[in-house]
């Protein structure tokens, strides 16, 4: 009876109560979607590697190395010689190791120089492998692997050719365009920066980079270049996968004492949680701001019902004339604020549901994050009930006031 009352009661301040709804509905989706869109962000990022046991580069910072060599961002400092690499490919507990040589770059897409360990061994999410959706890996020295972003945003075709510019900058100076590059392959949507990287055979940056001198760019045919030696001299990094990762901490240590050249070892994972330290005061900060603009929305839904008590004068004196107490009167405007509460989360849930499933596609070809569009978390229960609470707690005031008002009403003798 008096949730029906307290329903009827909203319902017939609707243009009041529509207004309170809309914001309060904002706020919690904000709040949710905030909360979704971190965590989803951050488990896109630890997906991005998955199996690999260490990254070798040049020395330098822990999270340097991760994201020039994994996320593509940045640039290396130094690279590693090939010998180095040679020795550390017959190491007793190495497994397999990629070489990865950056630098390079196409219409604004980092190209990536690899061998076909790359398409063997290379992992995301939880243990997933490179698939083709077109295609296969380099056959010919001179065949790219496109990242699936890159070719639906490019628009490329299997067959189709590309050239290759030096530098990773937007304006780049120089272009390789006497070394075309044929598409061999498409890579499936992996939601990792694999997406937006055009592979190349390692000896390919080698052919095209012959004869090169700091400053002076010298260009040589295709035939020429098939004819010379195409070993690389050196590589910006590697990705190791062991035998036994019990051994991961003790090859790390041997290869950070590496004593022909100063060289890194880290472990992802590490890097990762590293990484995401540093970004915790900005994550919480995103949250706060969230939360303190849905208790600013629950204090003006409190304001509004408050204000509304000189309106239901009339409403009260007839509840307290069919024989409703002060006390009564007080869980009536609790009970209200439980509805427009709930109300509000349904309508965000619902509405960060919508907003995910027409962003979906968006996040996926701009920022190359796959988001799930269910926004509810295993402690969202529980946000809900403390959000109730605190709802409740600042709805007191007005509730209150009823209280106050039918006390008030009832002491005083009308003639």
């Amino acid at each position: 009876m008096m949730v029906k009352l307290a329903r009827l009661s909203l319902w017939n301040r609707r243009s009041t109560l529509l207004l309170t709804l809309f914001s309060l509905s904002l706020s919690i989706a904000l709040v949710l979607g905030v909360d979704h869109l971190r965590n989803q962000a951050k488990e896109s990022f630890n997906k991005t590697l998955s199996g690999t046991d260490l990254i070798v580069g040049a020395r330098t910072g822990n999270i340097n190395l991760l994201l020039y060599t994994v996320f593509r961002l940045g640039d290396a400092t130094n690279n590693i010689s090939w010998a180095s690499f040679q020795e550390l490919s017959k190491h007793s507990a190495v497994d397999w190791i990629i070489p990865i040589s950056l630098g390079d770059s196409h219409k604004g897409y980092r190209v990536l120089g690899t061998n076909q360990n790359y398409f063997t061994h290379y992992q995301y999410g939880q243990g997933q492998s490179l698939e083709f959706a077109q295609g296969a890996a380099f056959k010919d020295i001179y065949d790219v692997v496109l990242g699936a972003e890159v070719a639906k945003k490019l628009g490329y075709k299997l067959a189709d050719t590309l050239i290759i510019a030096h530098g990773t900058a937007q304006a780049n100076l120089h272009k390789h365009d006497t070394q075309p590059f044929k598409v061999s392959g498409i890579l499936k949507p992996t939601g990792t920066p694999v997406d937006r990287t055009v592979h190349t055979h390692l000896t390919a940056l080698t052919a095209i980079h012959l004869g090169w001198q700091p400053g002076i760019a010298k260009e040589v045919n295709p035939a020429d270049a098939l004819k010379a030696d195409l070993t690389p001299s050196s590589i910006t990094a590697m990705l190791v996968g062991l035998k036994s990762r019990s051994t991961t901490f003790n090859v790390q240590r041997q290869i950070n004492e590496y004593p022909q050249e100063p060289l890194l070892a880290i472990v992802p994972g590490v890097a990762l949680s590293q990484l995401w330290q540093m970004l915790t005061m900005v994550e919480n900060l995103l949250v706060m701001i969230a939360l303190f603009i849905l208790v600013a929305a629950l204090l003006g839904m409190a304001s509004s019902l408050l204000a509304a008590m000189n309106e239901r004068q009339r409403e009260i004196a007839i509840l307290r004339a069919l024989g409703a107490s002060a006390g009564y009167l007080f869980v009536l405007i609790e009970v209200e604020i439980v509805l427009i509460i709930a109300s509000a989360f349904i309508i965000a849930i619902a509405g960060v549901w919508l907003g995910l499933c027409l962003g979906q596609a968006y996040l996926a070809e701009q920022f190359g994050l796959f988001i799930s569009t269910n926004p509810l978390q295993i402690y969202t229960p529980a946000a809900c009930a403390l959000v109730l609470v605190l709802g409740l707690a600042i709805g007191a005031l007005p509730a209150f006031a009823a209280y106050r008002r039918a006390l008030s009403d009832g002491l005083n003798q009308r003639l």
